[in-house]
C-alpha cells in the first residue's frame, strides 16, 4: 500500500511539473504571436518607406508631437527593428522546442508510473 501512495506522489509530482511547462509554453505562443504581430507591421512600415522618393519628408510620432526625421534613419530604425523582432522569433522557437521536449519526458514518466501502479495492482 504504501508503494502505491509512493508511486501516486510520484506521478502527481510529474503531472504538476507538466503543468508548468505547459503554462511557460502557453506563455511563449502568446509572446510569439505579439512578436508575429509586430514584424508584419513593421514589415509593411518598411514597404511603405522603400516607396517613397528621397525628398519625401517623414516623420516620427513621439508622444503626442510629429517629429522630422531623416529617412535614411527611419529605414534603419524599420531594418533594425525587423532583425531584432526575427532573432527573438527564433529564440522562441528554440525555448518552444526544448518545453516540447521537457513536456514529452514527463508525459513519458508519468506513463511509465501508471504502467508500474497497474502492474502492482494485478
Amino acid at each position: 500500500m504504501e508503494k502505491s501512495q509512493n508511486i501516486k506522489q510520484k506521478i502527481d509530482e510529474e503531472l504538476s511539473k507538466f503543468s508548468a511547462i505547459r503554462k511557460q509554453y502557453n506563455k511563449i505562443i502568446s509572446a510569439r504571436g505579439q512578436l508575429e504581430i509586430q514584424l508584419n507591421e513593421n514589415k509593411i512600415v518598411k514597404e511603405e518607406l522603400d516607396l517613397l522618393s528621397d525628398d519625401t519628408k517623414t516623420f516620427k510620432l513621439i508622444g503626442p508631437a510629429l517629429i522630422k526625421i531623416d529617412q535614411k534613419e527611419a529605414k534603419d530604425n524599420v531594418n533594425n527593428r525587423i532583425k531584432y523582432i526575427t532573432e527573438e522569433l527564433k529564440r522562441h522557437d528554440k525555448t518552444m522546442e526544448s518545453l516540447c521536449e521537457q513536456q514529452e519526458k514527463h508525459r513519458e514518466n508519468v506513463m511509465k508510473l501508471e504502467q508500474s501502479a497497474k502492474a502492482q495492482s494485478s
